[in-house]
């Protein structure tokens, strides 16, 4: 594939509503574009599921990654009869109690359920440490305030997930355990240092990365001490060269939803899209505008012709990219 045509692979994108527009089916074909990603207003049943996952791979005549956060609890896109999970927090609970292979189990019933309607990548698992009991928007979907448990029992639901030939995904690096705001709606700022991301928040992800978890989602939340200036989704010291440098993570590095206000009060959303790709996201999420969606990738081949971005870095997250697809799809 040419550089020109692999650019689209970058882009992980949403729609409105239970039916793609045409509009949007012709913009994954002419752009190229890597992946969908799919929330609840887009599934209506199993049944429905599976013919939009198979519509969305016609529409493209090759092989598109379909994402969604099936985490268990409150972040679960899936009506019944698939089968719904509590929060990863009492499924730890109860994991200590019986086993991790509890965990383990979990991870490969989800992978089998989606496997059968056509996803075949889980935004999932949560490697946040819930060290802050009023986090608004972690809490129970962490699967312990204690970093070894989350490391152990989060490798447990990727190697799950991989049994049932589902791609995983840990989440949120460099980790929201500890925030009191959600992202959703601002911007977190957390005041730690380095030495004590290594003693906490970086844990569970050496751990994922070891066990061989093929991708990690980015935290929209600032460090002062990790980066001064930018937000880990479009900081390059924190996504080149800590996670990708320091911890030695080669697979695939996806930003959170770009449309959430923790970083879309910052900047025009498809401007924090391409400092996102600049800092070392492979791919980026944009969950329902496909105004934006259009603008960003027109930004990246205008960034490409400039040489914002150097070609051999393009090249080699395509390269990460097409090995996730050869693995998964």
């Amino acid at each position: 594939m040419t550089l020109e045509r692999s650019l689209g692979e970058h882009f992980i994108i949403g729609f409105p509503g239970k039916k793609p527009s045409k509009e949007f089916l012709a913009f994954l074909e002419e752009a190229s574009i890597g992946g969908v990603i799919l929330f609840a207003e887009n599934i209506a049943s199993p049944k429905q599921l599976r013919e939009l996952t198979t519509e969305l791979q016609d529409a493209v005549g090759r092989t598109l990654l379909i994402a969604i956060d099936h985490e268990g609890g409150r972040v679960f896109r899936c009506p019944k009869p698939f089968t719904h999970f509590p929060p990863m927090a009492e499924v730890s609970k109860a994991a200590q109690k019986e086993g991790k292979g509890l965990v383990f189990e979990i991870g490969k019933t989800m992978a089998t359920e989606l496997r059968a309607s056509g996803v075949n990548w889980n935004l999932a698992p949560v490697l946040d440490v819930a060290t802050n009991p009023f986090n608004p928007v972690i809490g129970d979907r962490s699967l312990s305030s204690n970093p070894q448990v989350v490391a152990d029992l989060g490798c447990e639901f990727i190697r799950g997930l991989e049994a049932g030939g589902i791609m995983s995904c840990g989440k949120h690096f460099p980790g929201h355990g500890d925030t009191d705001l959600d992202s959703h709606l601002d911007l977190p700022q957390l005041p730690h240092t380095r030495k004590r991301f290594d003693a906490c928040e970086f844990i569970p992800f050496r751990a994922a990365i070891a066990a061989g978890v093929p991708a990690i989602m980015t935290a929209h939340l600032r460090v002062p001490l990790l980066d001064p200036v930018n937000p880990a989704t479009i900081s390059t010291s924190i996504l080149t060269g800590i996670l990708r440098n320091e911890l030695g993570f080669d697979g695939v590095i996806v930003s959170d939803d770009l449309e959430m206000k923790g970083i879309a009060n910052l900047m025009p959303i498809p401007e924090a899209g391409l400092r996102s790709l600049v800092a070392g996201c492979d791919m980026v999420i944009l969950r329902r505008d496909l105004t934006i969606q259009q603008q960003l990738v027109q930004l990246l081949h205008d960034a490409v012709d400039r040489g914002v971005i150097p070609k051999p870095q393009l090249d080699a997250s395509y390269q990460r990219i097409a090995r996730a697809k050869g693995r998964y799809l």
